[in-house]
């Protein structure tokens, strides 16, 4: 039986080690706080309190802005290392795998990314995921890992691309949160979805990853679930936003990480040179330094141009 090993046990954490249980692995699932962990896990997942030493695979399902503190503190080892994180680093500007890269040079490490709601995982609903990895070998390995009838499995090798995607997107549905909060309606987030595709796609792209990937799972799709699903985090925020509530207000009666927050100013930094209207536009209203308002109008009264 293969052997898994899951960092972090919030609501994806918990999601990927049942989905894993469910693939036929021997889960371990390391949870910061054991007695906050579901009581009602297969018995093929045990919860461990120490990080894991050994595994065919350790999957780091810890929020972005956490990841470099949890891999630090990794023993050494040749597991390979999945990052199931979506964002940017707020203080280096690097992207999950660029973390890894810089604290375990030597290990294979690869991403999963896609348009996956935690609980419907948990659940069992039919899914598509992404794993990406330069590494056609390891992409096909950790594919065996954790594939099912029902969670399939795609391999990409443009790492680069898939996370600028899973990054992108959360700020790109705070946006069309607030556009639905605000009363905007569904042509103006349909048109913002759209636009935002093509800063995700130019962001891709100057980086070095692949305009294909980004109209894929890792990009397209997980952008679309992340904007119109009424259990998004960052959309449910952005809507609130539109609503009129003040940011503090609405993160400090949250328990869960909503990415897109700290991910928006450090996308934009990153993104430097790059034209993301849309994004500059979530990380000035996030800083309190736009209104909504303000940020439409100057949406729409861009250049006219050809698309």
């Amino acid at each position: 039986m293969s052997k898994l090993a899951v960092v972090g046990a919030g609501a994806w954490g918990t999601a990927l080690a049942i989905q894993a249980a469910r693939a036929g692995c021997d889960v371990a699932l390391w949870a910061r706080d054991p007695a906050r962990v579901r009581a009602d896990l297969p018995n093929a997942i045990r919860v461990i309190r120490d990080l894991p030493e050994t595994a065919d695979a350790i999957l780091l399902a810890v929020p972005m802005q956490h990841l470099r503190e949890v891999a630090r503190r990794l023993p050494p080892g040749d597991a390979p290392l999945v990052v199931c994180a979506k964002g940017v680093e707020q203080v280096t500007l690097r992207l999950p795998l660029e973390v890894l890269g810089e604290l375990h040079p030597a290990r294979p490490a690869a991403v999963l990314t896609g348009p996956n709601f935690a609980h419907e995982i948990a659940a069992g609903l039919p899914a598509a995921t992404v794993i990406a990895a330069v590494d056609a070998a390891l992409r096909g390995r950790l594919a065996a890992l954790l594939g099912t009838a029902t969670f399939r499995v795609y391999g990409n090798d443009d790492p680069i691309g898939a996370q600028v995607g899973g990054a992108a997107k959360n700020v790109i549905a705070i946006a069309a949160g607030a556009v639905i909060g605000a009363g905007l309606g569904e042509n103006a987030r349909a048109g913002l979805i759209t636009r935002g595709l093509a800063e995700l796609g130019r962001l891709a792209v100057a980086l070095g990853g692949r305009t294909e990937t980004v109209m894929g799972l890792s990009g397209l799709g997980d952008l679309l679930l992340t904007c119109t699903g009424a259990s998004s985090r960052n959309f449910s925020l952005g809507a609130a936003l539109g609503r009129g509530e003040a940011l503090a207000d609405v993160l400090a009666a949250r328990s869960a990480v909503t990415e897109g927050v700290a991910t928006a100013p450090a996308l934009v930094a990153r993104a430097a040179g790059v034209e993301m209207p849309i994004c500059r536009g979530v990380r000035d209203l996030l800083a309190g330094r736009t209104t909504l308002a303000e940020s439409m109008t100057g949406l729409l009264a861009r250049p006219r141009r050809d698309e």
